[in-house]
């Protein structure tokens, strides 16, 4: 693989104790992982439903606008589509990835369970897996070994248009999984945690069909039902999708780097608000366990804002919120962020 060169960080702050949380005790950095590691590999079957789930809300994306034209989108389906984007998005970026992933703040049990069944109804996989393949990233991010990285095929422009697609949606199809035990092993011990990852087929009919049960309710009408299916479910599984997928593809290729890192992520400042602010991805790998990605002013964070919220009605604590001091360290000019 061919990776173009960075800076790697001059002041490596705490670097042994949140060696977990940031996934880099997970692997060296410029080694491969070797073999398999014990880890399971997809069936036939699991490839097909990964498929299906990428391929049908995709599908419905595209014929939004005749749909829209024809039978128009009405404010149950948009409420419910808001909704549902709002709670399994925020379940993916505050759970999954800033508290499961790399522990920003601790939470109390009902608030962790909550955002683990939250993020289960993204339908991005059960929460032990997308933590392991999480952590494994930020262990050879850009690097040999990075399940999802778009400079995978070099950086020539057939190259790197392949490793977009892979890091978008082609990795999701990798025989190979990433080991549960060697990058989840406390996630493994939690047995709330593992309870809801083996729920998780439960969970994506409660996602694929709940908008259609509300929006028939309310409306009382099989056409309300339908038509809530279609925008809560189909387009928005699709939106969310992507939206999530475009921090592995797009954030590695463009975007601001005001922070140093040791690969390729970028701030890409229009994904900000659909994705909770994941993508102020530079600061995030430059300061992988900070409970707040926008650190700059103007960087708009709704993930942040909700874990403040969770610390001042006491349901979250020992939040890692930015300190002046890890910040200047790893900004390209030295200087503290505003």
């Amino acid at each position: 693989m061919s990776v173009p060169a960075s800076t790697p960080l001059l002041d490596p702050v705490r670097e042994a104790e949140e060696a977990a949380l940031t996934g880099h005790s997970y692997g060296a950095r410029g080694t491969a992982p070797a073999a398999t590691h014990g880890s399971d590999h997809q069936s036939r079957a699991d490839r097909f439903m990964v498929g299906t789930f990428v391929a049908v809300p995709l599908i419905a994306v595209a014929v939004a606008v005749p749909v829209a034209w024809g039978w128009g989108i009405g404010w149950t389906e948009l409420a419910l589509a808001v909704a549902f984007y709002v709670v399994a998005s925020h379940g993916i970026t505050i759970g999954f990835h800033r508290l499961f992933t790399h522990g920003s703040f601790k939470a109390k049990r009902w608030l962790k369970i909550t955002l683990a069944i939250a993020g289960s109804l993204a339908i991005e996989g059960p929460v032990a897996r997308w933590v392991a393949d999480h952590r494994k990233h930020h262990a050879y991010s850009d690097d040999e070994g990075d399940p999802h990285s778009p400079w995978a095929f070099g950086d020539s422009a057939w190259g790197l248009t392949k490793g977009l697609w892979h890091a978008h949606t082609g990795w999701l199809f990798d025989v190979e999984q990433t080991p549960l035990q060697r990058y989840a092993p406390d996630l493994l011990k939690d047995k709330d945690i593992v309870r809801i990852s083996r729920a998780f087929p439960l969970l994506v009919a409660v996602s694929l069909l709940l908008p259609a049960l509300l929006g028939g309710l309310i409306t009382w009408s099989w056409q309300g039902a339908l038509l809530s299916f279609f925008w809560a479910t189909l387009v928005r599984v699709a939106l969310v999708h992507h939206v999530t997928w475009s921090i592995n593809s797009v954030c590695h290729v463009w975007g601001k780097r005001p922070f140093k890192a040791r690969d390729r992520s970028g701030n890409v400042a229009w994904l900000a608000l659909l994705s909770a602010g994941e993508s102020w991805h530079n600061l995030h790998h430059a300061d992988p366990t900070c409970a707040r990605h926008g650190v700059l002013k103007g960087q708009l964070d709704s993930s942040a804002r909700v874990i403040s919220w969770f610390e001042k009605l006491g349901w979250a604590w020992d939040v890692r919120w930015p300190k002046p001091e890890r910040l200047a360290a790893r900004r390209v000019d030295g200087q503290p962020s505003a």
